[in-house]
């Protein structure tokens, strides 16, 4: 593994903590980065249980990253305050996946071949997932994603969970939307050929769309990676859809709304949860206003929970946190919640604790894990206007 950031950040009895996904930032930093005192060093091996974190801390999708390893810092922080898990405070071991399958799955048999650690949080990315997963299910040891949501991800084993919705639900809420809330008759999509979760939510987006009525006139693909969308974007024009589906992530996202809105193509972009980010705005500035995407929660929602943990992050990093941060520090609560009520700490025993969930209570919504160790919850659709987001309504399974 090449530089893993290696964190083993313990009992955080600390006053400060953090949460993840994308967070806005203060003025001056984009990416909020966690206090010195959060790098403290953790108790004695003897006196803490360790759990392991892979996260893209580098690369084109380290917010993810980062607003992971604040979301679980300060879900750690508030256990330990409370007296940890069954006596023992409990730490974190963090390495950076730099967004790639292949140093996730090098992290993941560190953290479960050297570390020893009970249970497995992350990846933000489905294809990333799902490479920690077939090392973390043939150990029998139980992994949570946040925000990974193709369906493949779980079907790994039966040590593997999530905590968010899934495409198939999440492409379902958005053909409805673009069918029935903007009354959309004809689309596009533009897909990123490379990434599970894309190829995922499209597939399902366009059987959905379809079968309510709508036309699909366009289907174009890119790659991770690629800069120029032009000759796409050209070619969706021409077809003149009525809105363009790019379930890309926002790193992609920012870059199309700059270049359809340069070629003419003013339609509403619509897409998936890999855009939210405070970066998708400074890529994409105006470009993406009249947007929308589908999301796991609404920072304007009255919820008191919710409304608590917002103020607690940003107390500690100067910004609000996004649904990364959210789901982040909602699978730990959760991971943690699991080894109390578990008869011991083996894999097989906090499998089962995990597997039998029923709502919890998550700052993102409560969460029931299914027969399928997915999460049941509901979906936000947000519209973007004047670089911020705004609630648009709410979707139940």
């Amino acid at each position: 593994m090449r530089r893993p950031v290696s964190m083993l950040l313990a009992a955080l009895a600390l006053a400060v903590v953090a949460c993840e996904k994308k967070t806005q930032p203060p003025p001056a930093p984009s990416v909020p980065t966690p206090p010195a005192e959060a790098k403290a060093s953790p108790p004695a091996e003897s006196d803490t249980i360790l759990i392991g974190e892979v996260g893209s801390l580098t690369g084109s999708e380290a917010t993810f990253g980062i607003s992971a390893r604040n979301g679980i810092e300060l879900a750690l922080n508030e256990s330990n305050a409370a007296g940890g898990v069954k006596g023992k405070k409990v730490a974190v071991r963090v390495y950076d996946s730099q967004g790639k399958p292949e140093e996730a799955a090098q992290a993941v048999t560190r953290l479960i071949a050297q570390d020893k650690v009970a249970v497995i949080i992350g990846e933000a990315a489905s294809s990333v997932s799902m490479a920690m997963a077939e090392k973390a299910q043939a150990a029998g040891v139980p992994q949570i994603t946040y925000t990974s949501t193709a369906p493949e991800v779980t079907q790994k084993g039966d040590y593997i969970f999530r905590v968010c919705f899934i495409d198939p639900f999440q492409g379902q809420v958005m053909a409805k939307f673009s069918r029935e809330n903007l009354k959309l008759n004809q689309v596009a999509v533009l897909t990123d050929n490379k990434s599970a979760y894309s190829i995922g939510l499209a597939k399902v987006f366009i059987e959905e769309f379809q079968k309510m009525g709508g036309q699909v006139v366009a289907n174009e693909s890119y790659s991770k990676g690629d800069t120029d969308f032009r000759a796409q974007l050209t070619a969706i024009k021409r077809v003149k859809p009525q809105g363009v589906f790019v379930p890309g992530y926002y790193t992609d996202v920012g870059l199309i709304a700059r270049q359809a809105r340069e070629l003419g193509l003013k339609v509403p972009l619509l897409g998936g949860d890999g855009w939210e980010s405070e970066k998708l705005f400074e890529l994409g500035g105006s470009a993406l206003d009249g947007s929308y995407f589908s999301n796991h929660y609404a920072l304007d929602n009255p919820d008191p929970l919710l409304k608590a943990f917002a103020e607690k992050y940003q107390k500690i990093y100067g910004g609000l946190p996004d649904s990364v941060a959210a789901l982040a520090y909602d699978a730990t609560r959760l991971a943690i919640d699991a080894m109390n009520r578990a008869p011991d700490l083996s894999g097989k025993a906090l499998r089962d604790a995990i597997a039998a969930t029923k709502d919890f209570p998550g700052v993102a919504g409560k969460i029931t894990i299914n027969a399928k160790r997915d999460a049941e919850k509901q979906a936000v659709v947000l519209k973007v206007e004047n670089g911020k987001t705004q609630f648009v309504t709410t979707v139940e399974p």
